[in-house]
Order: C-alpha cells, then sequence, then structure tokens
C-alpha cells in the first residue's frame, strides 16, 4: 500500500472510531504482520493502547473497506482515462474522495453503459438540439427542433422526444440531482407491500404484510427482512419511495430557468428523469442500504445470542448419562466417562407404545451405579418432559444432578463428517446422545463442532449476507475459545482449529504429535510439531493450558514471552513462581511499575499479576439446576394468567423465545419485558438464563404462545 494511501486510511478511521493515530497505525501493522484479533486485544495493550476486541475488528474492517475503495479508484481513473476525458481536477475529486456513494455519482457519466435512449438519440445526432434546449436560451424551440429532421429523425416531435431522452440522462447523472432525490428518500420514503394476486392461500405465512404501509424510517429490520423473503418466494411486491410530487418540484425548481417551451420540455425531461432512471436506481441504492443495515442488526443479534450460548456455564469432567429421547424409537442412552469418552450405549422403551417403564428405571439406576454417574442429561426434543418426570422418580443411590439440555444443532451434528469420524461403528442416534452429554459437560467446545447456524439461535439468519455472517460467526467462535483458553492435552481438532494463530492443519498437526509423543509437558514443545513456527507459537501459546505442567505458568494466560518477568517477581520477592500463584500476601508485595520497561507497560502487567491469582481458571458462570412447573407438558396445559419457570431459548430484535416445557417455545414480545420502553431485549434477559413468565395467551391452533416477564417477580 502507498505510503499516502496508508496515512489517509490511518487519518479517516482514527476519526471514524474516534481514536489517535497511533492506536490504528500500530493496530494496522500488527494485523498485517500476522497477528490475530485475541491475541492484539489481550497480548499487546501498550502498541494499541488497551484496545478490546471489537475496536481492533472496527479497524481491521474499515481498513479493507478502505483498500477496497483505492482499489475502485484505480478502475476508475483508468476507465475516464482511456475515455480520453480525464482532467486533472476530475483525477484529484476521484484521488480524494473517500465516500463510496460520491465516487459513483461522480463516475457515473463516465460509465461505460448499454445501448439507452439517450444513445440512440445521440447517434441521430440530436446531442445539439438538447443543449439548446438544457440551457434554455432559446424562446421558438419548435422551430430549432425542425433543422433536426432527417431520415432517422422524421418530425419535430420525435426530435424534441430524442432530446428529451438526452437531457433526461444528464439529469439521472447529476449528483446534485441525485442527492435531492436521495434527501427525500431518507427523510420521507415508505416502504409499502402487497400481495401478488392469486397468492394469498398459498402465501399465508406473509399475511401481516398483504396490504403493508409504514415509513421506512420507522420500520424494523426483522420486517424489513421478512418483507423482503416474501418478495423472493414470490408471495409479495415491495416498494420503497418517497412522495414524487414534493421530490419533482424540488428537482424543476433547481433544473429550470425559464419560461416558454424550453422550460415545457425541461419539465418533461425531468419528470421522464425521475420516474424512468432516477427513482428506480436510487431505490435500488436504498433498497441496498437498508438491507445492510437490517443484515447487520440480525448479525449482531445472532452474535451476540451465540456468544452467550459458547459461553453457557460447563458442568466440567463428571461422569454424565446423557439421553436422546423418544416414543416408537425408543430414548437412546450413553454413558461418558469425565473425559466425554463413550463407554456405554443402548435403548430403552419407557414410552407408549412399549409403556416399558418400569423396566427403564431398572436399567438408568443400575447404569448410574456401574459407571458411577454424577449428572443426567436429557435433549430437549420430543418425549423429553415424560423423560425428566420418569427419571425424577428413581430413588439413586448417590446424589445425581438431571439437566435438559438443548439439542439444537445435535442431529446436523451426528450426521456430520465430524461425528463420522469420531464414531465410525454407532448410528446416528448414539452421536446425537454423546453430543447432548457432551453439550453439558462443555457446551463450548462441543458447539465449535456445529455450523453455528444449525444451533437455533438468532433471527433471519437465512436471508442475511452469509459471507458476512460466517465472517461474524467464526470471529465469535474464535473469540470465545480464546477467552476460555483450551487445554493442549484433550482439546478436539475442531477447538483447536480455533486457537488464535492455528486454523484446521496446524490443529491437525497437533493432535497427531499427542498422538505419536504422549501429552505436551510444557509449551515450548509446540516449536516441535510440524509447520509450527515463530509467528504461530507467538500467536498461540498463551490460550493454550496444560495442566499440572512442571512450570505453572503453563497452565495460565501468561505468555511465554512474559515468564521472565513472573521470575523476576519472584526473585526479587525471594520465593518461587509456584510460591508465588498460591500466596495472596506475597502476590500484594509485587508492585508493577518497578518492571515496566520499553515494551511492557503496566496494562500488561496488570493483567500478569491478575491472573497469577486464578492460573487456568474458567471464566465461565456454575451451572444450575432448572426445573419445569410440575402437570405442564403440552400446550393444553397453558392457562392465561398462570406464572412458570422457563428457559430464554433465543433472543431477536423483537422480543424473547422461551422454553416453558410444552414443546412449543413462547414469545415475550419487547413491549412485555419491562414497566419501560426497551429497544434492545439483551439488556434485560441473557440465553439460558431462568425467568419466571406470565402467560398472556394461548393459541393451540397456531401453536403460539404470549408471554410476559411485567410485574413478575424473578
Amino acid at each position: 500500500m502507498e505510503e499516502a494511501n496508508l496515512k489517509n486510511h490511518i487519518n479517516l478511521i482514527s476519526k471514524e472510531l474516534n481514536l489517535n493515530d497511533r492506536q490504528v497505525s500500530n493496530t494496522i501493522k500488527l494485523l498485517n504482520d500476522g497477528a490475530t484479533i485475541p491475541f492484539i486485544s489481550r497480548y499487546r495493550k501498550e502498541m494499541t493502547g488497551n484496545l478490546d476486541e471489537v475496536q481492533v475488528s472496527s479497524i481491521r474492517d474499515l481498513s479493507a473497506k478502505y483498500i477496497e475503495l483505492d482499489k475502485r479508484k484505480e478502475t476508475i481513473l483508468s476507465t475516464i482515462e482511456e475515455q480520453g476525458k480525464l482532467t486533472d481536477e476530475l483525477k484529484s475529486r476521484i484521488i480524494n474522495c473517500y465516500d463510496t456513494t460520491e465516487l459513483e455519482d461522480i463516475y457515473l457519466p463516465y460509465k461505460p453503459k448499454r445501448r439507452t435512449k439517450a444513445t440512440i438519440a445521440k447517434e441521430k445526432g440530436l446531442e445539439p438540439l438538447a443543449e439548446i434546449i438544457y440551457r434554455q436560451q432559446e424562446r421558438n424551440i419548435l422551430t430549432k427542433a425542425e433543422k433536426y429532421i432527417n431520415d432517422k429523425v422524421p418530425n419535430v416531435e420525435e426530435a424534441l422526444q430524442g432530446a428529451r431522452d438526452i437531457i433526461a440522462e444528464w439529469i439521472s447523472e447529476n449528483e446534485k440531482a441525485r442527492n435531492i432525490a436521495r434527501r427525500h428518500f431518507k427523510r420521507f420514503a415508505t416502504i409499502k407491500s402487497k400481495v401478488i394476486k392469486g397468492k394469498e392461500t398459498e402465501g399465508v405465512k406473509y399475511s401481516d404484510y398483504f396490504n403493508f404501509e409504514e415509513e421506512v424510517k420507522r420500520c424494523a429490520s426483522h420486517r424489513f427482512l421478512a418483507m423482503r423473503r416474501g418478495q423472493e418466494e414470490g408471495f409479495l411486491r415491495v416498494s420503497i419511495v418517497p412522495p414524487s410530487e414534493p421530490l419533482l418540484e424540488e428537482l424543476k425548481s433547481n433544473f429550470i430557468r425559464s419560461y416558454g417551451d424550453a422550460a415545457e420540455e425541461m419539465d418533461k425531461a425531468i419528470t421522464d428523469s425521475y420516474k424512468r432512471l432516477i427513482e428506480p436506481s436510487i431505490e435500488n441504492e436504498f433498497t441496498a442500504e437498508l438491507k445492510t443495515k437490517a443484515d447487520d442488526e440480525a448479525i449482531h443479534v445472532f452474535t451476540e445470542n451465540l456468544r452467550q450460548l459458547l459461553l453457557s456455564a460447563p458442568l466440567g469432567q463428571k461422569n454424565v448419562l446423557a439421553i436422546d429421547p423418544g416414543y416408537r424409537t425408543g430414548c437412546k442412552i450413553v454413558c461418558l466417562d469425565a473425559q466425554g469418552n463413550l463407554v456405554h450405549n443402548e435403548t430403552i422403551y419407557p414410552h407408549p407404545p412399549q409403556n416399558e417403564s418400569g423396566k427403564a428405571m431398572s436399567k438408568i439406576s443400575s447404569l448410574v451405579e456401574t459407571f458411577k454417574i454424577e449428572a443426567i442429561a436429557i435433549g430437549n426434543g420430543t418425549a423429553s418432559r415424560e423423560t425428566e418426570a420418569l427419571i425424577k422418580r428413581i430413588r439413586f443411590n448417590r446424589d445425581v444432578k438431571v439437566f435438559v439440555v438443548s439439542e439444537d444443532g445435535a442431529s446436523v451434528y451426528s450426521a456430520s463428517p465430524v461425528a463420522r469420524e469420531e464414531f465410525p461403528e454407532y448410528d446416528v442416534t448414539v452421536r446425537g446422545a454423546v453430543s447432548i452429554g457432551r453439550r453439558l459437560m462443555d457446551p463450548l467446545a462441543e458447539l465449535v463442532k456445529i455450523d453455528p447456524k444449525s444451533i437455533g439461535v438468532g433471527q433471519y439468519q437465512h436471508d442475511v449476507d452469509q459471507n458476512k455472517l460466517k465472517g461474524s460467526l467464526d470471529q465469535v467462535v474464535e473469540s470465545c475459545v480464546n477467552h476460555v483458553g483450551v487445554s493442549l492435552n484433550t482439546a478436539s481438532k475442531h477447538l483447536l482449529t480455533y486457537v488464535s494463530g492455528l486454523g484446521p492443519q496446524l490443529a491437525q498437526n497437533i493432535v497427531d504429535f499427542r498422538k505419536q509423543n504422549g501429552p505436551f509437558s510444557c509449551r515450548t514443545e509446540l516449536k516441535k510439531v510440524t509447520r509450527l513456527g515463530g509467528k504461530a507459537y507467538e500467536q498461540c501459546a498463551g490460550f493454550l493450558r496444560i495442566s499440572n505442567a512442571k512450570n505453572p505458568l503453563d497452565n495460565s494466560a501468561v505468555h511465554p514471552e512474559s515468564y521472565h518477568i513472573v521470575e523476576q517477581m519472584a526473585k526479587d520477592l525471594n520465593c518461587s513462581v509456584s510460591d508465588l500463584i498460591g500466596d495472596e500476601q506475597l502476590r500484594n508485595k509485587i508492585k508493577p511499575e518497578h518492571y515496566v520497561t520499553d515494551k511492557v507497560g503496566l496494562p500488561t502487567l496488570n493483567d500478569i499479576i491478575q491472573e497469577l491469582s486464578k492460573p487456568g481458571r474458567d471464566p465461565r458462570k456454575g451451572i444450575k439446576v432448572f426445573e419445569f412447573a410440575e402437570g405442564i407438558f403440552k400446550i393444553d396445559d397453558l392457562i392465561p394468567g398462570m406464572v412458570v419457570p422457563g428457559i430464554v431459548t433465543n433472543i431477536t430484535n423483537f422480543g424473547v423465545f422461551v422454553d416453558v416445557g410444552v414443546k412449543q417455545d413462547g414469545l415475550i414480545h419487547i413491549s412485555q419485558l419491562a414497566n419501560r420502553f426497551v429497544s434492545n431485549p439483551l439488556e434485560i434477559v441473557k440465553l439460558h438464563q431462568h425467568v419466571k413468565v406470565k402467560v398472556l395467551e394461548v393459541d393451540i391452533q397456531r401453536k403460539r404462545i404470549q408471554l410476559s416477564l411485567k410485574d413478575v417477580e424473578q
């Protein structure tokens, strides 16, 4: 990248994000040198001025945007130069333009286009007549037009029509005209949706939008995306336009400067220009902007849900019995050891039509004793509540906690190549049950194996820009994995893939190294892994943990590059590193300012001291047992007015979905979340939060449950 361009980018990004140039410049340098966002935000705080992951991501995205804009400018300059129309003034304006819309407006008159009405009129020699009309200095336009009659232009009206076509195109390419239209679209546009005749029955799920109209500035992103989907599926016709009369009036007042024939021709040309050229063009532009905004909002909702889901409380390393419930095909049972290895599987049939409940209870009781089971995980799908009720009737000889676990994505995992590779000899039902059990033990480690879009959180995820969605979701997974840290000796290839600096190939190489050489005894052994060079080691080492390592810092978030600092701290206090970790009084004697250098500042030193107090501790909260209301198993059991416990399963811009144990999630509309205005449901609830909700309405036919948090004591 040219030095001048880079300086411009840094300056623009600094202003946009309200940061100083040094923060932006250093962050871009780190990114260009191959540093990851988790590494930069965790271990390079001095260089970035303590920027967090969101700020580093914003710098990366804006830098990429301006690089693309520079490439676009090169194409535009080259195209105009080939036409012989590139003046110094025009070149300077293009080079100094950093607004995409303005740049495309500058380019529009020079942009190669297909054969238009205007180009056909120019071929007939009517451009001089168009110029005469546009200048509006001649009184008798009809007389002037007669001079352009020839074998291609048979009469005056065709001459005038051709001239108007040329003027219409000029006006449509005029920056001022386009900005007038944009202003009206922004302030006054309405979105209208109508059902396509004859599609009323087939498209009934879009009935809310069969005759819908709303100011665009009030249209929520989820409604916009719903209408877009209805349009793409062929059920709705959607338009986004402002009232045309005031807009046309402003256009005419800016372009008509006289009276008489020329003014009349200009009036017709402007009306045609707006209706035929400007309105469709700005509508497309405006729709694309709204789509981008709606996508960004939907992706933000999805990523926040995914972050909360990935950071859900883990049970930890316990012996678990997991059940994938069912009726006719039975309940698939698996027993997992504390490391998540499958040690036993079989099927029981406690529900109709077999009704072998006694036999099933006896079998589960026996398995709990045999495999020293500490917790039972029950999938929340078909027959979940009945299975939970069955388990609770069993009197175990040990303390066994019972958890209902989300099945979303388990079926996707069980049929995936990942699951086939892990359990080639078992069918999908066994794999699905294993996934349910492991999800209880460590949600993050299990969910990284599943495409995030299949996990069942978010809104309209299939309607948004898929590349942007994938990039955002991958970044969230990477962020969560590195936030929690990964056990180097037990992590799967899929989990290691998301560790800073690794990726699929190095993750596989680490797993292969473990198989051949046994567990890692220290972080520096990573350097022996095939193709894991110095850069990858720098990026990943701080996020990988080795429990029971000879050096206790290997089980912490202290980066190996900082071990010498901790060793110096211990030496100064006349103790070992282990003593420092185990003794709070010793740690309180550390004076971080004594260890500041030109490369290591207080932010990093404070992080190190904080980490010494809790090395290797999982930052996620502890798990809690949840119980649904007794006697409520199906939607018919719900009565308006009753208050029942529930679990938040999904959060969208328009409200929150809650599982109350009846196989159909209820909706708390955003207006029912609190006794005040709520703009973002995430202000009120978190994913998987345990809540008490009031039942407002039950529509058994449509399987809809309306819930409320208002005036419900939590």
